[in-house]
């Protein structure tokens, strides 16, 4: 951060924010219970105002008993969404209210028609002809805006229930006006259906009287064309003409086939005679009673013949006498065969004198249905305009009878029901005192601490500033004093009640006792020039030694600081005090932990297995998996990590790279390189970088050891540390001083 901005920033103090509410605790509660007061009265001045309601449902008001006869039994006339709707406008309609008004009397209610009244100054201008003369019609318009103002209708989301609405300082004015507007509305429907149900009977009567003329006429034209076209109707409703035509067809194709069989047995009859084969075998000869007969007298000569050949012989005259009995049967039997013959060529011949004159009268009434198909044509088109009309004339002569009989009755149910009337309400809905005190009780509460927050930050009291105001480059070019070192005594209370308890509680438990217990006080250095440091003798007391090197680093716009532990983990501990104060004082810090012993983070940290910089460098965590918040302060913390520190520093090539990363993004990165080599230091000093020595013993001879050599290898700048006389360096209170 640079050095010429940090005087002009300043932080919010959230303490003294707080701070300044509590002292005005007083001021912001009585405030408080003074507004809810007020609001209580004036919510008392307010007249009480009253909202009854009345639901109604749109349903079919028709029974089963009583629906229409050409209506279906799951018909429902119940009107869609946006039918609901338009019921609901039907509901607010200024001539549904107009009647509404009328019927209760409105005009003199003095709620409603407070502001229809013109004062006595505009009458006086409308007499005179200045303004204009209120009429009784602008009154009723004033009744009905107010009305219209306090009523409401709507219809329940997913349903076909409207509810209506109405909100007076009259609580039985309210339930009368709801339940009226609903009984208007259920009156309009059922003079709707009847006037509907009048007109459709009005109308129906004269056409019922015209489709009957209409009717008569286009049956009298069936009838007379049926009569001058012959088409005579026979039995299952046909033409005569085609059914003598049928009958005919049926006869011609039963003599055809008597002729066919009669031909057939002739033919039998005759080849069995021409062969000389026994014809009593054939059907159409046994058919013959005579034959029958001969037959039986055969069958007996043939016994007799058979019994008496057994006892006489062939010759003897009783056999031959039998023998000529058989001849002669035989004989006429083949006689009477021959008549069977004749007489089937006879009926084969009156069949076919039969067919002839069947088909010469079937070609006939071809013609005769030909032409009678085509007069049929013209007749059913007749017909069917007949029965159009008729079944038309039928169809009024239902809804006629219908409509009379339910505008006799005077049966017209609403297609809407109401199923919820408005009760008096007992509570009104406005104001509601108790709940409307308690908010304006908590938004006064709201309003005077923000009040009192604004009024602390605008006068500067919950400022201060974000550092401590720095030593320009001026004076330090020109060699002057540095700011002395804090005096304890001047720190403000933050220091000792808040930041020693933290840091002590964060210092590791293995070295707290011995740090505290020294009588120097630990402290730490960084690379200022000799002649800027206070000039005395005696050890600094409790941690101002961190708050002096805090305060020069903030005033050198330092983006890295590496500091140096000679004495390992206990001088560790100083890099955490350091850190926190920076944090404390608003810098964007964060602490790399280099050391190779991992104290830092087990001491800042809860848990103690975090990825850190040893992951980082091997490429196995990003950044935001290494960055670690500190418990006791603002500061983040980049752990040593879980990953081998000796493996892990085979890449420490990228280690610039990665610091340089988070400069971008913090104001300091601290970097504790623990007892590094100057080697080792190489790798973290950079341009604009800081070299701080944490020590606990100055008088220990490593410790000059190292910052000798840390000198020796010019890390330093000459202008900062400056050779001694004898080459030597000697610690006093933690700072180099020129040996004696």
């Amino acid at each position: 951060m640079p050095a010429s901005s940090v005087g002009n920033d300043v932080d919010i103090d959230i303490g003294a924010l707080f701070a300044s509410l509590w002292r005005n605790k007083l001021r912001i509660l009585v405030g408080s219970l003074i507004l809810a007061a007020l609001a209580f009265l004036l919510l008392s001045l307010v007249a009480p105002k009253y909202r009854a309601e009345t639901r109604i449902l749109i349903e079919t008001g028709e029974s089963v008993f009583t629906r229409p006869a050409n209506q279906q039994a799951d018909d429902r006339p119940v009107l869609d969404q946006e039918g609901i709707k338009s019921q609901v406008e039907l509901i607010g309609s200024s001539d549904l209210l107009k009647r509404v008004i009328a019927r209760l009397d409105l005009a003199k209610n003095p709620e409603l028609s407070a502001g229809a009244e013109p004062s006595a100054l505009s009458r006086l201008f409308g007499a005179v002809g200045i303004g204009k003369n209120p009429d009784e019609d602008a009154r009723d318009d004033y009744i009905l805006q107010s009305v219209r103002d306090r009523l409401l209708v709507y219809n329940v989301a997913a349903s076909r229930v409207i509810v209506i609405q109405f909100s007076s300082k009259d609580a039985a004015l309210s339930a009368s006006i709801a339940n009226a507007i609903a009984d208007e509305y259920v009156a309009t429907q059922q003079l709707a259906k009847s006037r509907s149900n009048t007109d459709a009977a009005g109308w129906l009567q004269p056409e019922i009287a015209d489709l009957s003329k209409r009717v008569k006429e286009a049956e009298a034209k069936v009838a007379a064309y049926r009569s001058s076209s012959d088409l005579l109707i026979g039995q299952n409703n046909a033409v005569l003409a085609t059914q003598q035509l049928s009958e005919l067809s049926s006869e011609l194709s039963r003599v055809r086939a008597n002729r066919a069989a009669s031909e057939a047995s002739a033919e039998s009859v005759r080849a069995a005679l021409a062969k000389g084969a026994p014809v009593e075998t054939l059907p159409a000869v046994m058919a013959s009673p005579l034959i029958q007969r001969l037959r039986e007298r055969q069958v007996q000569l043939n016994n007799d013949i058979a019994d008496l050949s057994a006892s006489l012989l062939s010759g003897h005259p009783r056999i031959r006498a039998l023998r000529s009995q058989l001849a002669d049967l035989n004989n006429q039997i083949r006689l009477e065969a021959r008549k069977v013959l004749g007489s089937l060529e006879n009926e084969a011949e009156t069949a076919r004198l039969r067919e002839s004159q069947l088909t010469s009268s079937l070609n006939e009434l071809k013609a005769q249905a030909s032409k009678a198909g085509e007069e049929e044509v013209e007749l059913r088109a007749l017909e069917r305009e007949a029965t159009a009309q008729r079944q038309l004339l039928e169809s009024y002569l239902t809804r006629y009878r219908e409509a009379s009989s339910r505008t006799d009755r005077g049966y017209l149910p609403a297609d809407a029901r109401i199923f919820s009337r408005a009760d008096r309400p007992i509570e009104p809905y406005f104001p509601k005192k108790i709940p409307m005190t308690v908010a304006a009780f908590v938004a006064s509460l709201l309003l005077l601490s923000i009040v009192t927050l604004l009024r602390a930050l605008f006068s500067g009291q919950a400022l201060r500033p974000a550092y401590p105001q720095p030593a320009t480059e001026a004076m330090l070019s020109q060699g002057a004093a540095a700011p002395a070192p804090i005096d304890p005594a001047a720190e403000p209370a933050r220091t000792e009640t808040e930041n020693t308890p933290s840091l002590a509680a964060s210092i590791p438990a293995a070295f707290e006792e011995e740090i505290l217990s020294k009588d120097k006080v630990p402290s730490a250095e960084f690379d200022a020039p000799a002649a800027d440091l206070p000039a005395t003798d005696a050890p600094i007391a409790d941690h101002s030694g961190i708050a002096n090197v805090a305060a020069r680093l903030m005033a050198s716009g330092a983006a890295r600081a590496v500091v140096v532990s000679p004495e390992g983990d206990e001088a560790s501990a100083l890099t955490i005090l350091l850190v926190r104060e920076l944090a404390d004082r608003g810098v964007r810090v964060i602490l790399v932990d280099m050391t190779g012993s991992g104290e830092i983070g087990r001491s800042m940290l809860e848990d103690k297995n975090l990825p850190g910089i040893t992951d980082l460098l091997v490429s196995e965590k990003h950044f935001s998996d290494v960055i670690h918040p500190d418990h006791y302060s603002q500061a983040e913390l980049i752990p040593l990590g879980n990953h081998d520190p000796a493996k892990a520093m085979q890449s420490v090539g990228r280690l610039p790279m990665i610091l340089n990363a988070l400069q971008s993004a913090y104001d300091l990165v601290v970097v504790d390189a623990g007892p590094a080599t100057v080697v080792e230091l190489k790798h973290l000093l950079a341009d604009g970088t800081e070299l701080i020595l944490g020590l606990v013993d100055p008088d220990d001879p490593d410790v000059a050891a190292t910052a000798k050599a840390v000198y020796d290898a010019k890390l330093l700048q000459p202008e900062l540390l400056t050779p001694f006389d004898n080459g030597e360096l000697r610690l006093d209170s933690g700072r180099i001083v020129r040996s004696a």
